[in-house]
């Protein structure tokens, strides 16, 4: 699926099933709450904190989709198309660091 595909998809999904889109600052909110449950996972994952009772059995690709979904949407509203911007975001970053990692000793 591409990017574009996956912004038609969630726009027909909620003009289907979820009656309008939650406002942009709404929708911010629940990015901040679903990066805050991805960061959970990954703590208690790759870092040091153990699992809570409440934390077993959470997916980590589910809650990345949950960040994805919500980040999609945030697009939709705000008329930005993501594959363009991923795109130029992509380019940035390759003028910006093509020599920069490589040259950096902590990555060696």
């Amino acid at each position: 699926m591409s990017i574009q595909e996956a912004q038609n998809q969630v726009d027909s999904w909620i003009k289907t099933y979820g009656v309008r889109y939650f406002s942009e600052l709404t929708n911010m909110t629940i990015l901040t709450e679903e990066v805050g449950e991805l960061a959970r996972i990954m703590a208690r994952t790759y870092g040091d904190q153990s699992f809570k009772k409440s934390d077993l059995g959470k997916d980590l690709g589910d809650e990345m989709a949950d960040v994805l979904w919500v980040l999609i949407c945030l697009a939709n509203q705000t008329g930005i198309n993501l594959t363009e911007a991923f795109e130029k975001n992509l380019e940035k970053k390759t003028d910006r660091d093509k020599e920069r990692h490589k040259e950096n000793p902590k990555l060696i």
